[in-house]
C-alpha cells in the first residue's frame, strides 16, 4: 500500500514538472512576443504615425461620405470636398501663425540671453548686499585629521557666469536648428497623411465589404458589420468632442489673451488647444511655455504669472468640469494610467505619440467593451 502511494505521488510529481515547464515557456513567449511589439512600434514609427492618424481621421469623415453617397454623391467627389473643408481652415490658420512662430524661433536664442541677464542682475544684487552685511565670525575647527589638509579652496571664477550664458544660448541655436531640420520631415508626412486620408475614404468601404463578405475568419457577418458600426459611432463620437472641447479652450484663451492685452494671442490659443490633447502633461507644459512669454513680454515681474494664471484658471474649468460632464463616466480612464501610457507613448513616437496616446488608449478601450473580451482589463482602466 505504502508502495504504491508513493508511486502515485512520483507519478503526479513527474507530470507536474512538465506542466510547471511549459506554463514558463508561455510567459516566456508573452514577454518576448511584448518587447517584439514594443520594438517594432518604436523601429516603424515614421510609418504607424501616419497611418493611426489618418486612421483617425478617416474615421470621422466616413460617416459624411457614406451619407453623401446615399444622395447619389460619387465617393471621390465627396471625399475632395471635405478634405478640403478640412485643409482650408488650417491652411489660413497656419498662415496666420506662420509669422509669429518665426518670429519667436529666431528670437529663441536672444530671449534665453535676456533671461539668462536678468537672473545675473538679481543674483549680483543679491550678492551685493549678502556683501554689505558684516561677516559673522567662523570659528575654525582644529582636529588630527586638519593638519593634513593642505589644499586651499578654490576661489569662485567670474567667467563661469559668462560660460553658462553662452552654453544656454547654444542650447537654444541647437534646438531651434533641430526643429527647422525635423521640418521636411513633418511636411512629407502631412503629406502622406492627406492622400492615405482620401484613399481611405474613397476605396476604404470597398475593402471592407470584400472583407467581410468572401474572408472566412469572418463568420457572423451580421454582427461583425453592427459591432464594426458601434465603434466607429463611439469612437467618432469620442474624437470629435474631444477636439471641439480643445478648440473652444484654444479659442477662449485667444480671446481672454487679447483681452488682457498678451502679445501674440492667437498663437497661444492654438499651442494650448493642441496640447490639451495630452492630458494633465500637455497644461504643465502650456503653463511653462506661457510663463517664459509672460517673462519676455512684462520681464521677471509678477505680472509675468499672468499668461500661466488666466490659462490655468480656463484649463481647471475644462479639466473639472466641462470635459467630466460632457464625456460621462463611461469615457473616463485613470490618470495613473493615463500617465503611464502617456510616457509609453511619448518615448516610442515623441511629441507626436503623446498627443496620439489618449486617442489610442480611448480606441482600446472601446473596442473590447463592444467586442465584450478582457473585461478585468476595463475595469483596470476606469478605476479611480
Amino acid at each position: 500500500m505504502d508502495n504504491e502511494t508513493t508511486g502515485n505521488q512520483e507519478q503526479h510529481e513527474a507530470q507536474a514538472i512538465p506542466v510547471q515547464t511549459k506554463n514558463s515557456q508561455v510567459w516566456l513567449l508573452k514577454a518576448l512576443l511584448v518587447l517584439a511589439a514594443i520594438y517594432t512600434l518604436f523601429l516603424a514609427k515614421s510609418l504607424l504615425i501616419p497611418l493611426f492618424f489618418s486612421a483617425f481621421i478617416a474615421l470621422l469623415l466616413s460617416p459624411l461620405v457614406t451619407l453623401a453617397k446615399k444622395y447619389y454623391v460619387p465617393r471621390t467627389l465627396s471625399a475632395a470636398l471635405l478634405m478640403a473643408l478640412l485643409v482650408t481652415p488650417f491652411t489660413f490658420l497656419g498662415l496666420e501663425l506662420a509669422e509669429p512662430a518665426e518670429r519667436w524661433m529666431h528670437s529663441l536664442p536672444e530671449i534665453a540671453g535676456q533671461i539668462t541677464e536678468e537672473i545675473e542682475e538679481i543674483s549680483e544684487t543679491l550678492k551685493a548686499g549678502a556683501e554689505n552685511t558684516p561677516p559673522e565670525p567662523k570659528q575654525e575647527s582644529s582636529s588630527f585629521f586638519s593638519w593634513f589638509n593642505d589644499e586651499e579652496k578654490p576661489e569662485p571664477n567670474p567667467e563661469d557666469d559668462s560660460s553658462v550664458t553662452e552654453q544656454i544660448k547654444q542650447n537654444s541655436i541647437e534646438m531651434g536648428i533641430a526643429m527647422l531640420g525635423s521640418a521636411p520631415l513633418l511636411i512629407a508626412q502631412v503629406f502622406a497623411c492627406l492622400i492615405l486620408i482620401f484613399f481611405l475614404l474613397v476605396f476604404g468601404p470597398g475593402l471592407f465589404g470584400v472583407f467581410i463578405r468572401d474572408f472566412p475568419v469572418v463568420t457572423d457577418r451580421q454582427r461583425t458589420v453592427v459591432l464594426v458600426g458601434q465603434i466607429q459611432s463611439e469612437l467618432s463620437a469620442y474624437i470629435v468632442t474631444i477636439s471641439m472641447i480643445n478648440f473652444l479652450l484654444g479659442v477662449s484663451t485667444a480671446v481672454i489673451f487679447t483681452y488682457l492685452g498678451i502679445d501674440d494671442a492667437m498663437l497661444w490659443g492654438a499651442l494650448v488647444a493642441l496640447m490639451n490633447f495630452v492630458p494633465y502633461l500637455g497644461g504643465l507644459v502650456s503653463c511653462s511655455i506661457l510663463l517664459v512669454a509672460g517673462a519676455v513680454q512684462y520681464g521677471l515681474t509678477s505680472t509675468a504669472f499672468l499668461p500661466p494664471v488666466a490659462f490655468f484658471c480656463l484649463n481647471v474649468l475644462e479639466s473639472q468640469l466641462i470635459t467630466p460632464s460632457v464625456l460621462g463616466k463611461s469615457m473616463r480612464l485613470n490618470p495613473l494610467l493615463i500617465i503611464l501610457w502617456i510616457a509609453i507613448m511619448g518615448w516610442l513616437w515623441g511629441v507626436v505619440g503623446a498627443l496620439l496616446a489618449v486617442p489610442i488608449l480611448m480606441s482600446v478601450k472601446i473596442i473590447l467593451e463592444n467586442l465584450g473580451v478582457f473585461p478585468h482589463w476595463i475595469k483596470l482602466l476606469e478605476s479611480k
